[in-house]
């Protein structure tokens, strides 16, 4: 009993300045974040990311901290913790790759490289593989579609991860985190599914919803009810009482604009 009780402190030892250093990069991550992330009049989060690349050492802070990230192990993480730790590390390590090219019209701008071309003919720095997680070198794909998806199965994703797109649900502005990752992918989510880009309501009655729905069905129930029970979910009163027996999805739209901040913000 005393071996136990010996070995259960040493590992709180050892777990506790770990988790330490990690609230304490976040909160770096929190006000990188705060300091260029801005909202916009029209409902999409911009990155101001002229102002970015110009700070010197607010670069080489984006860089130290994924390079922090990266130490990590995701592996031996609670759900919660694991899904944060993946949905923050993709989202900094995308805007390194914008920050990087900037200034650039949109993200599919920036070729993959390394890697073949994208048999399916999809354009953008994806696939290339960018760090070096548990000893697995990844790309922001790996991420995303080889790691958060099948692993968390929660549709939910796709608010937390961002593509540097006025299409995509807003980037958080801070950094997610175990203990309130529930509450802000539900915030997430709905700031995203009652916003028009998200789902809008067509003057036939049909949905015109984001291609997020179309591309990734299968996470969203895997038809076009599914996705419409989805976001129904998550729909304030106004959209919801539209989306009573709506079950027909006329299109979907997608904006590959870059999030750009306008000048001067």
């Amino acid at each position: 009993m005393q071996t136990r009780r010996t070995f259960l402190v040493l590992a709180t030892t050892v777990a506790l300045p770990a988790r330490r250093a990690a609230a304490d990069s976040d909160a770096v991550l929190d006000a990188l974040l705060a300091r260029y992330v801005a909202d916009h009049p029209d409902g999409v989060t911009r990155v101001r990311y002229g102002a970015w690349k110009g700070n010197a050492v607010d670069m080489r802070a984006l860089d130290a901290w994924i390079a922090e990230a990266a130490l990590r192990r995701p592996s031996a993480m609670a759900r919660e913790e694991a899904f944060a730790h993946w949905a923050n590390l993709y989202n900094a390590l995308t805007l390194k790759v914008v920050l990087e090219r900037h200034p650039v019209r949109s993200i599919r701008d920036i070729r993959s490289s390394g890697v073949p071309l994208d048999p399916k003919g999809w354009t953008g720095p994806w696939r290339t593989r960018l760090v070096t997680v548990e000893g697995r070198r990844m790309s922001l794909d790996d991420i995303e579609h080889e790691t958060m998806r099948p692993t968390f199965r929660d549709p939910r994703v796709h608010y937390a991860v961002n593509c540097a797109s006025i299409g995509c649900p807003n980037i958080w502005p801070r950094a997610w985190r175990a203990a309130t990752l529930e509450r802000e992918l539900d915030a997430a989510a709905a700031a995203f599914v009652n916003h028009p880009r998200g789902v809008t309501v067509l003057p036939d009655g049909r949905l015109r919803v984001s291609s997020i729905y179309s591309w990734f069905r299968e996470d969203f129930g895997g038809s076009e009810a599914g996705v419409v029970a989805h976001v129904r979910r998550h729909a304030a009163p106004p959209l919801a009482t539209r989306l009573t027996e709506r079950t027909a999805i006329a299109g979907d739209a997608y904006d590959w604009a870059l999030n750009d901040a306008p000048a001067g913000t």
